[in-house]
């Protein structure tokens, strides 16, 4: 069954479960903020819990900041996710 044909909740489902083995990894986020503001930044990946996960992202002057997204965030593309080495989607089948 393609992507567009399952329910959104199972979709969702898949995402957190793909993120589940990711837990402890770097990636690169790209985040749509709205209004034409887009922040990349990379970060490791410290916990997914069942409405959202949670990224660490190294900040200016060494400092950490944590930030957390919901799956729907992912499912409706805004927020990107891919592996910061060769830039490609940890999550290709969404595309």
């Amino acid at each position: 069954m393609a992507v567009g044909q399952l329910p959104q909740v199972e979709i969702v489902g898949r995402i957190r479960k793909q993120l589940d083995g990711f837990v402890g990894e770097k990636m690169r986020l790209k985040a749509n903020m709205g209004r034409c503001k887009i922040i990349e930044r990379e970060g490791v990946l410290e916990e997914t819990h069942p409405n959202l996960f949670v990224v660490r992202v190294e900040e200016k002057r060494n400092r950490c900041r944590r930030v957390s997204y919901s799956y729907a965030d992912v499912l409706t593309k805004t927020v990107e996710l891919s592996n910061p080495d060769n830039g490609e989607s940890l999550i290709p089948w969404l595309m």
